[in-house]
């Protein structure tokens, strides 16, 4: 199902193969380095089938990027292809007032190796290198820290800043790809989703980050942040081109 070559080439990626630690760090931040966190397809009212061939022919043969569920189960596939031994994981992303989100709201990986990995490419700004699966284990990842704590029966990733934030909750429980359904059809068709309410494209640079937010362009170099306001819906599509690779739709 996945001609690996021809991922490894969209990623820019030429490193070893072999199934370990290091292959999966590189491999982690090549992605998240060249394929965008996107919900384009929402806005252009293209609906997103939760089908993993679908989300691999977007990323290598369109040089799309997609929102979770189309990053982590293209990643999946691409990391089962080399031999690693991949996991769905189901997680629930805070809601604006606080409360817990839905289950299936966001789809993530475990990653076995030596040791268990949380493996996360389709969460936007988060960490760039796999982390270790282990409750209360603080890992720092270029001037943030990131904490994995138990949370009744579950687990809490935790993000550091100014203070701890809580990024999602989630379980070890094995999920199939076919569960996640539900929420992906709500994600593109609830008034009340975020994917619903404004246009974002946005990817990890060499020293920083570069995102679209509607009309909103935000680029963010070795820590200095600038936002500047699109003038029209041309310069929105010159600067999807320009940044991210992705073309106006015919």
């Amino acid at each position: 199902m996945v001609d690996v070559q021809l991922y490894l080439g969209r990623i820019g990626y030429s490193g070893p193969l072999r199934p370990s630690v290091a292959t999966l760090v590189e491999l982690h931040r090549a992605h998240l380095l060249t394929v965008p966190f996107e919900n384009l397809d929402i806005g252009w009212k293209r609906e997103i089938r939760l089908d993993q061939q679908a989300f691999v022919e977007k990323i290598v043969e369109q040089r799309r990027g997609g929102f979770c569920y189309e990053l982590n189960g293209a990643f999946a596939a691409l990391l089962e292809a080399l031999g690693f031994h991949v996991t769905l994981l189901s997680a629930r992303v805070p809601c604006a007032d606080g409360s817990e989100g839905p289950e299936f709201d966001h789809l993530t990986l475990r990653v076995d190796l030596e040791r268990p990995w949380l493996v996360d490419v389709g969460f936007g700004d988060c960490f760039i290198h796999p982390l270790r699966l282990q409750s209360g284990l603080e890992e720092e990842q270029f001037g943030r820290r990131f904490r994995i704590v138990e949370q009744d029966q579950d687990l809490r990733l935790d993000r550091k800043e100014s203070g701890w934030k809580t990024e999602y909750v989630f379980n070890l429980k094995p999920r199939r790809l076919e569960e996640f359904a539900g929420m992906c059809r709500y994600h593109q068709t609830s008034a009340q989703s975020p994917f619903t309410q404004k246009r974002v494209c946005s990817m990890l640079t060499s020293d920083g980050r570069v995102t679209v937010s509607d009309m909103k362009l935000i680029c963010t170099h070795n820590g200095a942040r600038v936002e500047r306001i699109l003038a029209s819906e041309e310069e929105w599509y010159e600067v999807l081109e320009d940044k991210f690779g992705v073309y106006r739709p015919k």
